[in-house]
């Protein structure tokens, strides 16, 4: 399968990238050909390259987002939610006020169907916090159960002895 603007070299026959470009410029090139829904093979012959190429290239792309994802889990998802319940209390104050001030019923009904609306999002938000609370406690216990096994693996290693026997003796 042939895509119009995927050549293997992005910069021409004539040219060489070294090897760290050519992997990211390919890696890139695996992530936009398979969100379109192109299968491995595919996305070899495209590229010119062979399939286990692009498979190395997919587990990779696979690993950085499970990376991306923890991050993003860990680090902003906290900061958004909160900034999203200070922005919907600082509506429901406003709302809140209009409501009292205004003597027009239409602009009341709008102002508490705003706080109406308001209150069932930061309900929302606050029960999705167990869920994020949730998400990060299990990415923390994720990273830390990898961690203590790559450790284990270590110390099985360095600790592995070896038998060896000569008559009577063991070595």
């Amino acid at each position: 399968m042939e895509l119009q603007g995927y050549r293997k070299n992005p910069c021409g026959d004539t040219q060489e990238l070294n090897g760290t470009k050519q992997a990211l410029w390919r890696k890139n090139q695996v992530l936009d050909l398979s969100s379109k829904g192109l299968s491995q093979a595919d996305i070899a012959r495209t590229l010119q390259v062979n399939e286990s190429t692009i498979s190395r290239d997919i587990s990779s792309l696979n690993a950085q987002a499970k990376i991306n994802i923890r991050r993003y889990i860990d680090e902003r998802l906290p900061a958004e939610d909160e900034k999203c319940l200070v922005g919907l209390t600082s509506i429901l104050k406003e709302a809140w006020i209009t409501a009292a001030k205004t003597e027009d019923k239409r602009e009341k009904l709008q102002a508490l169907s705003l706080v109406k609306e308001c209150y069932s999002m930061k309900l929302e938000l606050l029960t999705n916090a167990t869920v994020v609370d949730d998400a990060i406690r299990f990415v923390n216990e994720r990273t830390k159960g990898e961690a203590g096994k790559r450790k284990d693996e270590c110390r099985d290693k360095t600790n592995t002895s070896i038998t060896v026997t000569t008559g009577d003796q063991v070595f």
